[in-house]
């Protein structure tokens, strides 16, 4: 009988998407395709890691530059922690490797920011090291292929599927396994409406005899999601406007952002311009040029409420000198997340 991994091979040589780092071996630009699509479609993910090898052509470049050129060539995908990772990991390969990526899964491993399935991702493509790589899809497809009845989010379940798939992998190929498995969940089985009339596998997945299909993986369920209120105060003064660089602790750490008054709740302007924080960035003497209100801005585990207050200012105030006073026409060089990004295309265009 023709194993699952044969069919699946065989799926992958006719159906797998082409995708430019399916065409090398280099483990470091295979290392930025992985972080680049965590969290970002393939659409998307295509372009970043195009300009981004382009600009960081190797390991020893993007240790070299700064973390602002670095957030900069980010710009656009979030979760910039991975970007950080990303360029820590690229100095400590310089600095404990000699610029040469380490070739066994355990030095890959130990790499900042990187996890199990990015190290299996990489060690198996770059050098056809026989380990399972297992990311959402493959988590779903495995839990469907034999109908795992325990959370995937839950670390048993998590064990139960990886044990599963490193069965399933063919150490022959093991790098063209794990993209074809990846492929397979992307395209073929799909978290809503898989295409299980037309799977190769439909014969053997457990779920499908089972009708659990839908029911498949099992989650225990999501974190719950809390509200933020930002009011942004975009202030000039003298033709520059002032930037301020978040710090770590919370999200869009290093990233910068107007001066920010955070409320837990919605304030209206009377509201906001009365209290504290709002006069010791604007002083006594400001005036306000017109304010934006932005869609609900959902991340992860947050929904951001923002608005963006134009404001100038005859002189600078003492708070102000923790900001970073950029000319106009250069205010597109720092790096800023989306939020911002998306008020800048309101104000902009």
């Amino acid at each position: 009988m023709e194993s699952i991994a044969s069919i699946l091979l065989d799926w992958y040589g006719r159906a797998g998407r082409d995708l430019p780092w399916r065409h090398t071996r280099d483990p470091y630009r295979i290392w930025i395709s992985e972080v680049v699509l965590q969290q970002t479609r393939v659409a998307q993910g295509t372009d970043y890691y195009l300009r981004f090898t382009e600009r960081f052509p190797d390991v020893e470049s993007l240790a070299a530059a700064s973390e602002d050129e670095v957030l900069r060539m980010w710009q656009g995908l979030g979760y910039y922690s991975r970007a950080r990772n990303l360029h820590a990991a690229a100095r400590a390969v310089v600095a404990g490797h000699g610029g040469r990526f380490p070739a066994s899964y355990e030095a890959v491993r130990a790499l900042p920011g990187v996890g199990e399935y990015t190290a299996a991702a990489v060690c198996s493509a770059a050098f056809g090291l026989p380990v399972a790589a297992v990311d959402g899809n493959v988590l779903r497809v495995v839990s469907r292929l034999f109908d795992v009845a325990e959370p995937v989010d839950a670390a048993a379940g998590r064990r139960a599927v990886t044990a599963l798939a490193q069965e399933l992998l063919d150490v022959r190929r093991p790098g063209v396994f794990n993209q074809a498995m990846m492929d397979f969940g992307a395209t073929c089985c799909t978290p809503a409406r898989p295409a299980c009339a037309e799977c190769p596998l439909a014969e053997r997945c457990l779920a499908r005899a089972a009708d659990t299909v839908t029911l498949r993986p099992v989650k225990r369920g999501r974190a719950t999601v809390s509200d933020r209120w930002f009011d942004y105060l975009h202030i000039t003064c003298g033709g520059r406007t002032y930037l301020r660089r978040r710090g770590a602790g919370d999200i869009w750490q290093g990233l910068y952002e107007f001066p920010l008054v955070e409320s837990g709740r919605a304030l209206d302007f009377a509201g906001l311009s009365s209290g504290d924080a709002f006069r010791v960035w604007t002083g006594g003497v400001w005036r306000l040029t017109g304010s934006v209100v932005m869609p609900p801005h959902r991340l992860s585990h947050r929904t951001i409420h923002a608005v963006f207050h134009r404001i100038e200012l005859p002189a600078p105030t003492p708070a102000l000198a923790s900001c970073v006073a950029v000319p106009q026409e250069r205010v597109g060089e720092y790096a800023v997340p989306r939020l911002i990004e998306n008020y800048f295309s309101r104000t902009y265009r």
